[in-house]
């Protein structure tokens, strides 16, 4: 079987809809990040979680062996997204925020903070894992929706109405309403 075409295969995958976050790290007082979309938990117990980066990112050398923050992207924080992969936004003013584990991006809808775990190649990539040392979700994360990536572009969430598990209980609502009134 023939390995399948590079731009075929990131078509397939992008097919695949994630979350967006910035990976955010301290450097001799300076902070880096770099967007990332491959982000997933890993364990329990121990809490980890997993980040995958390209290994020509200058983010990829920064986070070996740092602290690090997954900065969970709010639906209007697309800028941050687009400048923090390497598209400058010069309009873009980025606040960040005290933490005692490592920086973080005011506004975000989620934060997961890390001491790092272990870095493992993986070909063009470097899966690195960090223990989860501090967690928080936004105060307002009711009114707060994620980013989205999808198929190249970003995303926001649709109505909670409209979503699948919304529809089935609607249907089980129909279902024992008309049971009832037999």
């Amino acid at each position: 079987m023939a390995t399948p075409d590079v731009m075929a295969l990131r078509a397939t995958l992008g097919t695949f809809a994630t979350g967006v976050t910035i990976v955010t790290c301290e450097v001799d007082g300076q902070i880096h990040g770099a967007t990332v979309n491959s982000f997933t938990a890993v364990s329990l117990d121990p809490p980890l979680v997993l980040a995958c980066l390209s290994k020509r990112s200058k983010a990829c050398g920064y986070l070996r062996g740092r602290n690090f923050t997954v900065n969970i992207l709010a639906a209007d924080q697309q800028l941050h997204a687009l400048h923090f992969a390497g598209r400058k936004q010069d309009s873009l003013v980025t606040a960040f925020e005290d933490a005692q584990v490592g920086p973080r991006i005011r506004g975000c809808v989620a934060y997961v903070s890390c001491f790092p775990w272990k870095v493992h190649d993986a070909g063009d990539h470097d899966l690195i894992l960090g223990e989860v040392a501090d967690i928080e979700v936004a105060a307002n994360v009711t009114a707060s929706e994620p980013l989205l990536f999808y198929r190249g572009g970003f995303w926001r969430l649709g109505s909670a109405s409209d979503s699948l598990a919304a529809m089935a209980d609607v249907y089980a609502d129909l279902h024992l309403t008309s049971a009832l009134s037999w």
